[in-house]
């Protein structure tokens, strides 16, 4: 998809659709993961979706990483499209997080000993937070590139774009933490 030319009236559609995002989105997960909250019942299927984030994470950190390094590089076409499909992915992973969450209870870490519990409640508290913050930051960041905000776009990726990255990867070693634990 190449970068669009929005009217003025259009962009402070968008611009308020992106803030409402931004708060939407945490709290829906943020409700989803209060263990008051009753759970769906979808079958066993569910079970496997944590497996599936963790690739969805992998895969993005991975697109994102290609992303940079085609900038990097000049290839703006390239940037574009490993930057759309992390966007993609990371959407993909939302949409499947909330399935997880609605459906399952929170898996508990069953980790032995005060180093792994504390490396492990770092990353996770670290991860969480970090995805709640970088949310607008990322709407902003595609906003401003498929507007052709070119300027803009690089100001907001200076600090989204290592931030996304952090959060994709402590999701991958989270998972890892984790799994050993799943039922």
């Amino acid at each position: 998809m190449s970068p669009l030319t929005i009217p003025q009236e259009k962009q402070k559609s968008y611009l308020r659709l992106i803030r409402i995002l931004s708060v939407v989105i945490p709290l829906a997960v943020a409700v989803l993961l209060n263990p008051r909250v009753p759970k769906v019942q979808m079958g066993e299927w569910t079970k496997l979706l944590p497996h599936l984030n963790a690739l969805i994470n992998t895969a993005t950190a991975v697109l994102l990483i290609i992303g940079y390094i085609m900038i990097k590089r000049g290839n703006v076409a390239a940037h574009r499209r490993a930057m759309q499909t992390a966007f993609v992915l990371g959407s993909l992973f939302l949409v499947s997080y909330v399935l997880y969450h609605l459906t399952n209870e929170s898996t508990a870490f069953g980790g032995v000993g005060v180093g792994v519990r504390t490396f492990y409640y770092v990353i996770l508290v670290s991860h969480i937070v970090l995805s709640i913050v970088v949310v607008p930051f990322v709407l902003l960041a595609v906003y401003y590139a498929w507007s052709n905000q070119i300027p803009r776009h690089k100001r907001i990726v200076k600090v989204t774009y290592p931030v996304w990255l952090y959060v994709s990867v402590t999701g991958v070693i989270a998972y890892l933490m984790i799994s050993p634990y799943y039922q």
